[in-house]
């Protein structure tokens, strides 16, 4: 697993976790603002970004699982090689909510601050339509085919995540790791593992991750939003208002899933301004 470091040892620790197809450049605006008070802890997830990218198949060599629950001992594993058990702010966009919270229904004293950029922390509504994007990259041919053969959602996203258009350095950093069919293994893996009811394997951490979301009121929380994405929208960012009713919001209607790229010259300093003006504080229980 590849991960960034940055900031003093001493600093209040911020881990961030990036989600699906991005990679922990993602967060580079944010660690940028952060790094002289605040530890960044920025974990690249298995198969993303610089981490490796093992097969799954049953003979592979490493092999690897590529579901919510490895993610999850994945985030322990690291955080326990850091020799980081104190409080921590707790980052999350699109994958790392269910990866971040699924981590903390195990470790919730540890959590004293939310930073939320569009995400879910529990189930899509029942009567909300799946995104044809989404749906056909749960497709086990087809869609893998497409997704493993072009890069297609990627290279899609980086394109259609936002509304302020990327400049071609930056659209080629965040494709630039899936340069190979075996390279996006988990970019469609993700896709797949998507939990949409009982019977997918992730359902139950999603489940238990949405009962608990309210037990967060307690403390310090900030939503930054993009209300022009196509699959984490105006219904999710409620969702977490609901929840979270003191929670800090930024949401904008010039914006898209990839928040801080769009609007990040806005958003850092909010974070910023925010975690300076709340100590951590961790609740007891």
């Amino acid at each position: 697993m590849h991960f960034l470091d940055e900031g003093p040892r001493d600093g209040e620790v911020v881990v961030m976790l990036h989600g699906n197809p991005s990679w922990s450049y993602y967060w580079r605006h944010l660690v940028h603002g952060l790094r002289d008070r605040y530890r960044c802890i920025v974990p690249d997830h298995i198969g993303m970004g610089l981490s490796d990218k093992p097969d799954d198949a049953k003979r592979a060599s490493p092999r690897y699982d590529y579901t919510l629950a490895s993610r999850i001992e994945d985030l322990q594993t690291l955080l326990a090689h850091l020799e980081i058990d104190g409080p921590i702010t707790l980052a999350v966009h699109d994958w790392g909510g269910m990866i971040g919270f699924g981590w903390a229904l195990e470790h919730m004293p540890q959590v004293g601050r939310l930073v939320i950029t569009n995400t879910a922390a529990f189930p899509m509504r029942s009567d909300k339509p799946m995104p044809w994007q989404i749906a056909l990259g749960r497709d086990y041919t087809v869609g893998e085919w497409i997704i493993r053969g072009f890069n297609a959602f990627s290279a899609g996203a980086s394109w259609f995540g936002v509304e302020r258009r990327m400049p071609a350095d930056v659209r080629r950093a965040y494709v630039a790791p899936y340069d190979s069919w075996a390279h996006r293994i988990s970019t469609i893996r993700f896709m797949q593992d998507i939990p949409l009811g009982p019977k997918d394997r992730a359902w139950s951490l999603l489940e238990a991750a949405g009962r608990r979301l309210p037990d967060y009121a307690d403390r310090p929380a900030f939503i930054g939003w993009g209300l022009k994405d196509f699959v984490f929208d105006r219904h999710f960012l409620d969702g977490f208002r609901a929840a979270l009713p003191q929670a800090e919001v930024e949401a904008f209607e010039d914006a898209g899933h990839y928040v801080l790229e769009d609007r990040h010259e806005v958003l850092v300093p909010k974070i910023r301004g925010f975690l300076d003006r709340n100590p951590m504080v961790v609740p007891s229980a």
